[in-house]
């Protein structure tokens, strides 16, 4: 399968934009980013690019020329998706690979953008694959949002940071980083901060635990879209309950650096001062 990535350009494809958003997440209309808006912001320094399977979208990436709260210029990432039968093959880190290309050739040297910090699987791409950081909680940052994937829960996101020009990001797109185990993090002495309950679903603990170590790790749900559908209190309780851990741990000036998974069971590694 050869996916083409490439700006977006004719109104047909800005169209095929609007209908992919509708697709992925489930969104009404009126929660629609619009071709007027896609269009605009493209040909005003923004950027949208499409995947396209012959000349089929099956993917896409939408973001701006933004600032950071000191004034430097960077690109917000605001929208990236891809259609549910091109998942699991690479489709997604493709656009992001042309987006940091189009961000460089601006003179940009980083990328911001949010997702639900209890989504294992974007957590995964997003710091294992990638090489981003977080040192951002937001809370309930878009209000109740009514699409299928978020609708009933607090709309709470981390804000990544990726530094496209840095060594860490380069050392993982030549794919050199292999990162450590839970056992061998544990074994130097990280702490796992809401050790893991047996069950079908991981019940969070109760109390947040003071500490000092250079690093530390998170659990969070493996499947949290399961979990969700299985047990909405549960799924609220995770979220207040991580909210509380990630809020005081950033506040540390610990950063969000990776995202494990074994045996089933996801933990991200939060470390002070993390290396570029």
């Amino acid at each position: 399968m050869a996916i083409e990535i490439r700006p977006i350009e004719t109104e047909d494809e800005y169209r095929a934009v609007e209908q992919l958003q509708r697709e992925i997440w489930g969104v009404q209309d009126v929660e629609i980013v619009a071709h007027e808006m896609l269009m605009t912001a493209h040909k005003n320094g923004g950027v949208v690019l499409g995947a396209f399977d012959r000349e089929k979208l099956v993917g896409f990436v939408f973001g701006f020329v933004g600032l950071t709260a000191d004034g430097r210029v960077k690109h917000c990432s605001h929208m990236a998706g891809v259609a549910a039968d091109y998942r699991d093959q690479n489709v997604g880190y493709a656009l992001k690979l042309k987006q940091r290309e189009h961000a460089l050739m601006q003179g940009i040297e980083l990328i911001t953008w949010t997702f639900d910090p209890l989504e294992s699987r974007n957590a995964r791409f997003n710091f294992h694959k990638l090489g981003a950081t977080c040192n951002t909680y937001l809370r309930n940052f878009y209000g109740a949002m009514r699409d299928a994937l978020n609708a009933g829960l607090p709309s709470d996101r981390f804000q990544v940071d990726w530094a496209i020009a840095s060594s860490r990001v380069e050392s993982r797109l030549r794919g050199e980083f292999t990162g450590a185990t839970l056992s061998d993090l544990l074994a130097e002495g990280a702490l796992l901060i809401n050790p893991p309950v047996t069950g079908r679903f991981l019940r969070p603990p109760e109390k947040v635990l003071p500490f000092e170590e250079a690093r530390a790790l998170i659990q969070i749900p493996s499947d949290f879209q399961s979990l969700k559908a299985a047990d909405h209190e549960l799924a609220l309780a995770w979220r207040l309950h991580t909210r509380a851990l990630f809020e005081e741990v950033f506040a540390k000036g610990y950063a969000a650096t990776d995202l494990l998974v074994e045996n089933g069971q996801a933990f991200y590694l939060l470390e002070r001062n993390p290396s570029e």
